[in-house]
């Protein structure tokens, strides 16, 4: 897979089947999407090619509006697309400018002089365009003008229950770790720098690794307890991470995320770590005392012991 940064970058004389959209969590739904437009590509005897932005259109388009999270960070989403085994991704720096386009100017313009369509293959609910004008009936009419051909994919082929990266969203800040899972086709993960941190946990037998998430936009699931895989280099641990202010120990509102790491004892101080989304145990609570955390912190590797075996 060829990776370009703007749509300038791109040249091709062959037809490409094309499709576009931000494609934030490579789930299940845009795995359908991708499918088609492979075999879009083979029909046509061209190049397959996605279309996607960074940053998010509405990290533009509604700066004021910082509860915004994604599921990927813009390298996790070139790596996961690159499996798919499309020819080309173009990652498009989305900017108000770009925003204006009309729909008329964004099919002539970008898809047919830039990209050389054949074949634009969109999901059922797909616009585009200035003010989201640009609709499926308005492709149909722009495709024999323009001589290219356009494949709605519907919403029962995607499934019967519509998947999008915003239910991913909303189960994941919601706690529910198994159906984002299902969502997705795979288990939700994040990746952090380990950090020094106050280092309570070793004095009650359960020492955990802090983590630094770097991007600011990647979302964090819900305060409480998971049973997470913990990936270093090459190895892979089971464990239980805590998101939230560790209340019964701290004073203050910061939230944090550690991860005890089973059978596990070295210094991984600076090193990158990827966490990976099982189950959620419980939300977090206050407890009277240090025994009594340490108590449920037992019970809690119990359980994650259990749902691992």
């Amino acid at each position: 897979m060829k990776v370009y940064n703007s749509i300038e970058e791109f040249s091709t004389s062959n037809k490409t089947a094309v499709t576009t959209g931000t494609f934030d969590g490579v789930h299940t739904g845009h795995k359908v999407i991708i499918d088609q437009l492979k075999r879009a590509a083979e029909k046509i005897n061209g190049e397959s090619v996605i279309l996607t932005f960074f940053p998010h259109p509405r990290m533009v388009l509604y700066p004021d509006d910082s509860d915004l999270r994604l599921l990927n960070t813009i390298n996790e989403r070139i790596s996961m697309l690159e499996k798919t085994g499309i020819d080309h991704l173009i990652i498009h720096p989305f900017s108000k400018e770009f925003s204006r386009l009309s729909s008329t100017e964004f099919v002539r313009d970008i898809l047919v002089n830039q990209l050389n369509v054949g074949t634009l293959v969109i999901g059922y609910d797909h616009h585009f365009g200035r003010n989201r004008e640009g609709s499926f009936k308005h492709l149909e009419e722009l495709a024999p003008l323009y001589n290219f051909e356009v494949e709605e994919i519907s919403a029962q082929e995607i499934q019967q229950v519509n998947i999008s990266s915003t239910k991913v969203r909303n189960s994941l800040l919601n706690g529910e770790t198994y159906a984002a899972n299902q969502f997705l086709g795979y288990n939700y993960f994040i990746k952090g720098t380990v950090v020094d941190g106050e280092k309570t946990g070793r004095t009650i037998g359960f020492p955990t690794a802090n983590l630094k998430i770097n991007e600011w936009y990647k979302l964090i699931p819900s305060t409480g307890v998971y049973a997470v895989k913990v990936k270093i280099e090459n190895d892979i641990f089971e464990g239980m991470l805590n998101i939230g202010s560790r209340p019964t120990l701290n004073n203050n509102n910061k939230e944090t995320i550690e991860v005890n790491i089973f059978n596990f004892d070295e210094e991984i101080y600076g090193q990158e770590i990827e966490i990976e989304f099982f189950e959620k145990i419980r939300d977090e609570q206050k407890f009277e005392n240090i025994s009594a955390l340490t108590n449920q912190l037992k019970i809690d590797k119990e359980q994650v012991i259990q749902i691992f075996n």
